[in-house]
C-alpha cells in the first residue's frame, strides 16, 4: 500500500502525464486529510471540473489539476489515470484502507465501496460510458477495488455526481490513519 519510499513526506505529490493526446498535471498536498482542503481544477471540461471539485471536497484532499487534451474521452481518461496514481502515492502505510458510503441526491441513490489494498478491480456501471470509464481508469491506477452500485436514479447528472460524492467520502474513510495495518499480509510496499 505504501509507495515512493524515499519521498519527502512534507512535499506535495505531483503526477504528470503527457502523451500526444493530453497533458495532465495533478498535485495532492501533503497530509492525509485536510479540513481546509481546496480544489483548483482546470481541464476545460466543465462537468469533469465539477466532478473533481466534488471529489476533492468530499475526500478532504487538497487537489490541483491542470489538463488539456485533443478529445473529451482522452482528457477524461488521462485525468482519471493521473488522479488514481496520485491517490496511490498519497496513501499512508497505516491507512484504514476501506471506505463505504451511500449518497442520496434527489432521484439518485448510489452506493460506493472501496478498498485501497493494491488490487485493482472496478464494478459499475454508471449511466455514462465516459464516466464509467473514469471510475475504471481511476480504480486501475489507484490500485483500488471499487464497487459503484446505482440503486436508483433517472437524472444522469445526479447519478454521476452522487457516485463522485460517494467515492470522495469512501476515500476520506480509507485514507484515515489507523494504529494497525489493515491487512493480514502486513504492509504492502511498491
Amino acid at each position: 500500500m505504501t509507495s515512493d519510499a524515499g519521498r519527502d513526506p512534507s512535499a506535495p505529490i505531483v503526477v504528470e502525464r503527457r502523451t500526444r493526446e493530453t497533458a495532465v498535471r495533478v498535485q495532492v498536498a501533503e497530509g492525509t486529510l485536510l479540513a481546509d482542503a481546496r480544489a483548483v481544477i482546470r481541464t476545460g471540461e466543465a462537468f469533469l471540473d465539477h466532478m473533481l471539485v466534488t471529489l476533492a471536497r468530499y475526500a478532504a484532499v487538497d487537489l490541483r489539476i491542470e489538463a488539456s487534451g485533443d478529445l473529451r474521452h482522452h482528457l477524461v481518461e488521462d485525468v482519471a489515470i493521473a488522479v488514481g496514481t496520485a491517490i496511490a502515492r498519497h496513501q499512508p502505510a497505516n491507512s484504514a484502507r476501506y471506505g463505504h458510503w451511500t449518497i442520496p441526491m434527489d432521484d439518485a441513490l448510489v452506493e460506493v465501496a472501496l478498498d485501497l489494498g493494491g488490487r485493482p478491480y472496478y464494478r459499475g456501471p454508471l449511466p455514462s460510458r465516459l464516466y464509467d470509464h473514469w471510475m475504471r481508469s481511476f480504480s486501475d491506477h489507484a490500485r483500488a477495488t471499487l464497487h459503484v452500485r446505482v440503486v436508483r436514479g433517472r437524472d444522469r447528472h445526479h447519478v454521476i455526481e452522487a457516485a463522485f460524492k460517494g467515492l470522495g467520502v469512501a476515500l476520506r474513510q480509507a485514507l484515515c490513519a489507523t494504529p494497525t495495518t489493515m491487512s493480514t499480509k502486513g504492509p504492502v510496499t511498491w
